[in-house]
């Protein structure tokens, strides 16, 4: 019989005593016998990382002590292959005792595996903050779409890629936001039901937002008030304090509501249905949004992209309680350029053909929205007011009233020019403000922004995304599963 042993070198200046036992009687020990050598790193190399059966000489190298010969080398060298036998044991169990072996997660880019993963340890309601439940710098990327025709070349310009890299830490703060958005929204579309009172559906969801951004002054949290505008009003609605409007069956509920981090704002909405006949109204929003997505771009003009939506968005109708109506683009609501704490940053991307001739720059930040109605799609403000924002131009303008300079200090810390409504005012402990609150509106240092309504009896659905034009591509980063 041929014994194969594996010969290593010394791992240490300790050595081993020889071990002297007598031959067994059933293999009688073959002196002067030497054994076949081969080179212990190919060995090694094989036996590790091809996971190699041990042979039937392994196996009696790992038996007691009798077994192994008398000569003093080769006693040092099965002592030691027995060592490293025990070694490879304990690595196999994968962990120490009493802990579990977790594999590492494959490291994704993808928005969809990174959904999956979070979605997999997140709570319901969720209550984890997003920060824990991916490492910082492996938040999901949102949806890549490449720039075409003049811009193609882009793409692969490493000028452009090393732009990229150095924009890393602010693209990581905006999709941990965007990721934030996307847990809170899919829970709500799994909760949100008839019966329900606007503003629990309000609160439970800000509050969601506000343990998974880990919400902190004006460092992060919300960006704006939760809009749930109901059926004819198509945006800037949120319940007032002691508001008792329910969620009914037939309610077309827009969601639309923001995060933010260091003021990098995500704006995004979608549409709320419990009854399939409004299905082809949200479909022709959704359509609309993404056209709008797809045609937008460094160097692209504001009318062109606005032409595009409402050719996709008038290709649809409706049948509503047997009545068929057109869907109509609402010709007096946009899209919007956004800076840091300032959602509204002077750019507007109509949903209509005009021709504005402005174009989008490389480094914007665009909210790409469409609003489709089956109204006379022209919205007019109407109805009590709950959104609020401090101008963001507004320089130093004296007040009079003590009242009025203490809320206007509490709405500098807590919102600065970021959107607030008379709910977060009561939560912050604020009373008998509403005088104070229209002489700020009054002398200009507040803006007011009432519910925008279609005429009664419409429906206006919508979606809405938030896109960075970066240097290489295009970022739809509020894209998720969902929509």
């Amino acid at each position: 019989r041929t014994l194969a042993f594996l010969h290593l070198p010394p791992s240490s200046s300790r050595t081993m005593p020889a071990i002297k036992s007598k031959p067994s009687e059933e293999e009688p020990c073959l002196e002067g016998l030497s054994p076949p050598t081969a080179p212990a790193d190919s060995f090694s190399k094989n036996k590790s990382e091809e996971n190699i059966p041990p042979t039937p000489a392994d196996e009696d190298s790992g038996e007691e002590e009798e077994d192994v010969p008398a000569d003093s080398a080769n006693a040092n060298a099965a002592a030691k292959k027995k060592k490293k036998k025990k070694k490879k044991k304990k690595a196999a169990s994968g962990a120490p005792s009493g802990e579990i072996a977790v594999p590492e997660a494959p490291k994704t880019s993808s928005s969809e595996a990174g959904d999956a993963a979070a979605r997999k340890r997140q709570t319901s309601p969720p209550s984890i903050p997003v920060s824990e439940l991916f490492e910082r710098g492996h938040f999901p990327v949102g949806e890549i779409q490449d720039y075409k025709d003049d811009n193609a070349w882009r793409t692969t310009s490493e000028e452009k890629r090393q732009q990229d890299r150095l924009e890393f830490d602010m693209y990581d703060e905006v999709r941990e936001a965007a990721e934030v958005h996307r847990q809170v929204r899919q829970w709500a579309k799994r909760t949100v039901k008839p019966g329900m009172k606007m503003i629990d559906i309000c609160e439970q969801l800000e509050d969601c937002v506000r343990k998974l951004i880990k919400a902190d002054g004006l460092e992060r949290g919300i960006a704006f008030p939760t809009g749930c505008s109901l059926n004819h009003v198509a945006a800037h609605w949120t319940p007032n304090g002691g508001d008792e409007t329910v969620l009914q069956y037939g309610d077309v509920c827009k969601l639309d509501f923001g995060t933010h981090i260091h003021g990098r704002i995500i704006d995004c909405a979608f549409t709320l249905t419990f009854d399939a006949m409004y299905d082809p109204l949200v479909q022709a929003v959704s359509d609309a949004t993404n056209t709008g997505i797809k045609e937008a771009g460094i160097d692209v003009r504001l009318g062109d992209i606005g032409a595009a939506i409402q050719e996709v968005m008038e290709s649809y109708e409706v049948t509503i309680n047997g009545k068929t109506y057109p869907v109509k683009s609402v010709r007096n609501l946009n899209g919007h350029s956004i800076a840091p704490y300032r959602i509204h940053a002077g750019k507007s991307v109509p949903i209509v053909k005009r021709g504005e001739q402005v174009k989008m720059e490389e480094g914007e930040f665009f909210a790409i929205e469409t609003f489709g109605s089956t109204g006379r799609a022209y919205v007019i403000e109407e109805g009590e007011c709950s959104h609020y924002m401090k101008n963001y131009d507004v320089g130093h303008i004296p007040l009079r009233l003590p009242r009025a300079k203490q809320l206007l200090n509490t709405i500098n810390k807590n919102f600065d020019t970021l959107a607030f409504c008379r709910r977060y005012l009561d939560r912050l402990g604020e009373t008998k403000y509403l005088m104070a609150l229209k002489n700020l509106v009054d002398t200009g240092i507040v803006q007011p922004y009432p519910p925008l309504c279609d005429i009664k009896g419409s429906y206006v659905a919508q979606l809405e995304h938030t896109i960075y034009l970066r240097p290489t591509c295009k970022e739809v980063v509020s894209r998720g599963d969902d929509y």
